[in-house]
């Protein structure tokens, strides 16, 4: 479609030798001013949903060192298939089965205030609600913050909700 009406044959620009010529010549060619078609716009990215793997927390007492430093703020990670089968090796898990969160929650804990190094002997000489605030922590970012799941009953199909968690750490 034409926005301006067409030269007059004397104005007209000489043809050009090639194949633009013609019908199918481009608009400058046929001495028309056609606005350039737009072109189509790109389609806008998708954004990539980001996997949290680390969560900060605060401890509800502190881990106390031996200077006496109260160490209150630190970082947990996400919970590898690994992080769960390493401890079971543990001869110390193997002898008291209690003592497999220790050991999950010392190669989970990254950071735990200034202390260079967080192992399985700091968590040990943790306070116990501080361990106990731990085991839940590490319960809820594991299981994308819940251990409830939706069920419903076999025989009167009436929904309810179950724990999922275990009694231990480690455990489902």
């Amino acid at each position: 479609m034409r926005r301006t009406a067409p030269r007059p044959p004397a104005m007209a620009e000489p043809a050009a030798s090639g194949p633009e010529t013609g019908p199918e010549a481009a608009p400058e060619a046929a001495g028309a001013a056609v606005a350039a078609p737009a072109a189509p716009a790109a389609p806008a990215p998708v954004p990539q949903p980001t996997l949290s793997t680390e969560f900060a927390f605060e401890l509800p007492r502190g881990y106390v060192d031996e200077s006496g430093t109260v160490h209150r703020h630190g970082v947990m990670r996400l919970a590898t298939a690994k992080d769960e089968l390493v401890p079971l090796r543990d001869l110390r898990v193997q002898e008291n089965p209690a003592y497999l969160s220790v050991v999950l929650l010392g190669r989970v804990i990254t950071r735990l205030g200034t202390l260079p190094l967080v192992h399985d002997g700091v968590v040990e000489n943790m306070f116990a609600s501080d361990l106990a605030f731990l085991q839940d922590f590490y319960r809820q970012i594991n299981a994308e913050g819940h251990t409830r799941a939706g069920v419903s009953c076999p025989h009167c199909e009436q929904p309810f909700e179950v724990e999922l968690g275990g009694s231990r750490l480690g455990e489902s």
